[in-house]
């Protein structure tokens, strides 16, 4: 489900060396603090306090006001370990099939090469588990440039196509900025689906159900709706172990993602296409055109 330019690095003559999950997290995870990898090697799951203070959007009160928030995601590729914990936390959360191609949210692995070619693949959490050797690209470890592990979402787009081909105004975007889906409008054609540019969207088969109950219908990312007009976090972003998924308020200047969006160098994917995501990226190099 890759939307960057994935041209095989590991397709050209010549003997290749597979690279390996050890070479892969060496090439992609070194500047991962010693303490990350002890907190996954207990197993838990919630970030620190201070992580989870420092990223949550302030409470909504009793009356929530859309107008008055603007909420926004900056994924942090040179932080996240893959861990697959995000895309667990939302099937349980949202009631997303457990089919591992079925998902609001996922994980890339992302192989860049010396001629900033990228080889895409999906082993860091389709299912929501670790990365398996035998997901791994076969590249050889000469031709790396970097690796790194990139979570993907719904864009939540200021422009979003998805809008734009709905027959029956099915999908739409709320005043602070979350695209939504009526499941009593929708009717499963899955235009939107298809109009979506960067997979974002699934049809709930027959026999599972979304959140409200409806099977055969669209689903997709909502940026955890029913939770941060509570004033919570998202589902994925509280249970990062190394707050790679940085969610928050861009109206409040002292925000997470305000703070995240004015000090980093950020971009969004795929920007010539004029859809203005509200997802931003760190550290993302070469597939964002």
């Amino acid at each position: 489900m890759s939307e960057a330019d994935t041209t095989g690095i590991g397709e050209r003559g010549g003997p290749q060396a597979t690279l390996s999950r050890r070479r892969v997290l060496q090439l992609g995870l070194a500047a991962v603090p010693a303490v990350c990898a002890a907190r996954i090697a207990t197993g838990l799951l919630a970030t620190s306090d201070d992580a989870v203070r420092a990223a949550e959007p302030a409470p909504a009160g009793a009356t929530y006001d859309p107008s008055a928030h603007d909420w926004a995601f900056v994924m942090d590729t040179t932080t996240c370990i893959g861990c697959g914990r995000c895309v667990e936390a939302c099937k349980l959360e949202n009631h997303v099939p457990p089919d591992p191609e079925l998902n609001r949210t996922w994980v890339e692995l992302h192989v860049l090469a010396q001629d900033w070619t990228v080889t895409v693949s999906s082993p860091a959490g389709r299912d929501g588990g670790a990365p398996a050797e035998a997901t791994l690209p076969a590249v050889p470890e000469a031709a790396v440039r970097n690796a790194y592990f990139v979570p993907r979402t719904c864009m939540q787009c200021e422009n979003p196509p998805c809008t734009w081909v709905c027959p029956v105004s099915a999908t739409y975007r709320t005043p602070d900025g979350v695209v939504l889906v009526d499941e009593k409008r929708c009717i499963g054609c899955g235009y939107c689906v298809v109009a979506c540019p960067y997979g974002a969207r699934y049809m709930v088969p027959a026999g599972d159900t979304t959140p409200k109950g409806v099977a055969g219908v669209v689903d997709k990312c909502t940026f955890c709706y029913h939770r941060i007009t509570r004033g919570m976090l998202p589902a994925c972003a509280e249970v990062c172990p190394v707050n790679a998924r940085i969610f928050g308020d861009r109206k409040d200047p002292t925000s997470a993602v305000s703070v995240a969006i004015s000090q980093k160098r950020v971009r969004v994917m795929k920007p010539a296409l004029g859809t203005r995501p509200r997802v931003f990226y760190t550290g993302l190099e070469g597939e964002v055109d």
